[in-house]
């Protein structure tokens, strides 16, 4: 999983408290604006956003490297190291940090870009019950008492609802264009979901264990179950369509469980300003199913998937679960163009059910980061390999789910050394 907010500020509701920035936060946020304008006028990134578009029309270009440190980001911009004291500042803060360490530090192919993006603030309702956690402080691992105990209890769950508070958000976004404006374009781009594949849900509702025995146990149940769920995220869509509160993602936008949208096959050619489902990228994926049989993939998660996804214009798939045993099902969703290979996928298969038709979205193992000082040889090494074995696929080498770097922030910059000039030897080996 990836955490948006590297990507933008996802803002749910704040304190009109939570909108002042001091004299002192500003000269801060203006100074690290202007730097982050500079370093997204450089020529490089043209040339890289090229490299993207290229990967998503599906031509023939080198395997391109992207990192994402995720928790490590933790270690690489402490939150001691902020300047702002104020909550809405540090975010604003990080985010600009983070945008100058790719664009002056990490060395990958990350296309570093003169915006700054507003997210809406509103509220969401839950689905009329919600799982407590237990645990879970600081990003670790949680359990959770799920509440839907009994499938008697169907009638007790709701649509989610979302409230969007329009006022406040272009406050939120007058703010941002005062202190920003001369540095930087300010965008009102909303992040309303990372994924739209359900299980994650189902699983908060009813138990990672649970759900699983209901398969065998109480198949009608689980499908009443997963089709009300089906139906919730097709009525968040269609507000979100109707309310024209979608953004186009066919540019510097993440997607997926890794890459960038930048695509000219989206929006649709008939698209006049305001966007539909159709204009966009979509995800789903199903980590949580990654032990049950593809057979009972298809049953109970392949046809509640398949309806959302066909809204889409293009589509990505998967995360972290091995796709290599199920992809006689996956391959069947509409409009497939990326697909994620996890570390724990059989990546000479994957290689060979892909080719040159979808994007490779490889995952190189986010443990090799995890120590304080690492084995280059090693990484090295198995890039190499990897591109061997994907040899004629469109690739693009994702790294993320880092828990830790080892408390070395330099790991992901010299992993990302490594990545770009195996993948250059690679591409002027191969003969292009």
């Amino acid at each position: 999983m990836t955490d948006q907010t590297a990507f933008g500020l996802s803002v749910r509701s704040l304190d009109p408290a939570d909108l002042t920035i001091t004299a002192e936060e500003r000269t801060t946020l203006r100074r690290l604006a202007a730097r982050l304008a500079e370093l997204a006028g450089r020529p490089e990134q043209d040339e890289k956003r090229k490299l993207w578009y290229a990967l998503n029309a599906l031509e023939a270009v080198r395997p391109i490297v992207f990192c994402d440190p995720e928790n490590g980001w933790n270690e690489i911009i402490p939150e001691e190291s902020l300047a702002c004291r104020g909550e809405l500042a540090r975010q604003w803060e990080m985010f600009l940090r983070k945008e100058i360490f790719w664009g002056g530090s990490m060395g990958d192919d990350r296309v570093v870009e003169p915006y700054f993006n507003i997210s809406y603030i509103y509220t969401e309702s839950d689905w009329g019950m919600h799982e407590e956690k237990i645990g879970g402080d600081d990003g670790g691992s949680y359990r959770w008492d799920a509440p839907l105990k009994s499938y008697d209890q169907l009638d007790q769950l709701r649509f989610p609802k979302i409230e969007v508070d329009r006022k406040k958000t272009e406050e939120l976004a007058d703010l941002a264009r005062d202190i920003f404006g001369e540095f930087l374009t300010v965008r009102l781009k909303g992040v309303w979901w990372w994924t739209l594949g359900m299980t994650w849900t189902l699983v908060n509702l009813r138990g990672l264990e649970q759900s699983m025995v209901d398969m065998y146990d109480n198949p009608e149940g689980l499908h009443q179950l997963m089709a009300l769920l089906r139906d919730g995220h097709l009525s968040k869509l269609d507000f979100l369509e109707e309310g024209g509160l979608l953004s186009l993602n066919s540019n510097g936008t993440y997607i997926g469980s890794g890459g960038f949208g930048y695509c000219r096959e989206l929006p649709r050619s008939d698209f006049a300003g305001k966007v539909r489902t159709k204009d966009l990228w979509g995800f789903s994926e199903s980590q949580e199913t990654c032990y049950v049989s593809p057979e009972l993939f298809e049953e109970y998660v392949f046809p509640y998937q398949y309806p959302i996804l066909e809204r889409f214009g293009l589509n990505c798939y998967g995360c972290c679960e091995p796709l290599d045993k199920r992809w006689k099902v996956v391959k069947r969703f509409p409009r497939l163009r990326r697909i994620s290979v996890s570390p724990w996928a059989d990546l000479r298969r994957m290689a060979e059910n892909l080719e040159d038709r979808y994007v490779c979205s490889l995952k190189p193992n986010p443990a090799d980061l995890a120590l304080p000082v690492i084995d280059e040889g090693y990484i090295r090494k198995s890039i190499r390999e990897a591109l061997s074995v994907t040899r004629g696929c469109r690739v693009e080498m994702i790294m993320k789910d880092n828990h830790t770097l080892g408390g070395n922030p330099d790991n992901a910059v010299t992993w990302c050394r490594i990545a770009r000039e195996e993948a250059e030897e690679f591409w002027n080996k191969s003969g292009r």
